[in-house]
């Protein structure tokens, strides 16, 4: 079988020369590599030529776990659409394949730095111009993480997200431990608080508000409502806070890690293990609560009218339309901003 009908020219040669190379060379050490605990994983990195053929499609890997998991769906749906093949910079999958059974290849930075690409910026919401980008070599970049670049490929995003055994065993273990008055919860309802730096950048930056006690109330009021014997298990970048304002007198909220700040990995498995979410703000929440399924209730209407959130920020192609939103009490923004 001949790969080639015509002699390729000395400069094609030259680039598949440089990315089977470049690449052997990573996916060799990345298999060869002693590693003492089972958080890093083999690239999978793509070498016969024609992979390449039709253009190629990778995105940056900027933000934490929230938004490389939202570049990375943008990445796979858009890539599908345009009928490229994806590759993921070693940044991404550093970050989330020691968590996730993901699958795209793995481009080399010594790889990429061959390549001409053309930068196209996305916003954080699907548009139509984005099922025709142009270009050969397309870096995307942007912060996208909208549900509605990717959601007509739901069941392929959530193989993607698999989490592997391990790191899903850990989080059923911890929750199979957990109690409602002596008896196992037949409901867990995961509750993710974002606080950290969104306690400066809303109000400074953005005109809004981080969600207070009152939403929390609200929120957990919301489920027990509709479940009998709900357990809350309580996640944050700031338990400390937590503990101080989340009513735990009803004996059905857990603070996970004993109340210690974990770390973002045991944090979303836990998550997502349960069966219900109540999110705040921040794209962990997010993500955490579309993996989950289930109800979800989420922070709504957490900036003022004339906020410039809402230049980079759709509510409604960030949150499920069957997702139930709360409004968060703006007095303290207003106060902040007359």
């Amino acid at each position: 079988m001949r790969f080639w009908a015509t002699c390729p020219s000395s400069s094609t040669l030259s680039f598949l020369f440089v990315i089977f190379a470049v690449s052997t060379v990573f996916h060799c050490h990345r298999r060869l590599a002693l590693v003492p605990t089972p958080w890093a994983y083999a690239g999978r990195v793509v070498l016969f030529p024609r992979h390449l053929h039709g253009g190629v499609f990778t995105i940056n890997a900027i933000g934490r776990l929230g938004n490389q998991m939202g570049e990375y769906a943008t990445l796979y749906a858009l890539a599908k659409m345009n009928g490229r093949a994806a590759f993921i910079p070693p940044q991404m999958h550093s970050t989330l394949a020691p968590i996730f059974r993901i699958t795209l290849p793995v481009l080399h930075d010594a790889t990429a730095r061959s390549i001409p690409w053309e930068n196209y910026y996305l916003r954080d919401w699907m548009e139509e111009q984005y099922r025709h980008i142009p270009g050969e070599y397309v870096r995307l970049t942007g912060y996208p993480c909208s549900w509605t670049f990717y959601h007509h490929l739901r069941a392929e995003i959530l193989q993607e997200f698999t989490l592997h055994a391990h790191v899903r065993e850990e989080a059923q273990n911890f929750l199979r431990g957990l109690r409602v008055n002596g008896s196992r919860p037949s409901t867990y309802v995961g509750v993710h608080v974002r606080r950290g730096d969104y306690v400066h950048v809303m109000p400074n930056v953005w005109k809004g508000v981080v969600a207070d006690r009152r939403y929390l109330e609200q929120a957990l009021d919301w489920f027990r409502a509709r479940h009998r014997s709900p357990l809350f298990v309580i996640t944050s970048d700031d338990m400390a806070w937590c503990r101080r304002n989340i009513n735990s007198s009803h004996q059905d909220v857990v603070f996970a890690g004993n109340g210690r700040q974990g770390s973002p990995a045991r944090d979303f498995a836990l998550l997502t293990q349960c069966n219900h979410t109540v999110i705040t703000v921040g794209t962990f929440g997010i993500w955490a609560a579309y993996l989950t399924g289930g109800n979800t209730v989420y922070l709504a209407n957490f900036t003022l009218p004339g906020s410039r959130f809402h230049m980079v920020f759709k509510p409604q192609a960030a949150f499920l339309p069957e997702w139930v939103g709360i409004a968060a009490n703006l007095g303290q923004a207003r106060g902040s901003h007359p």
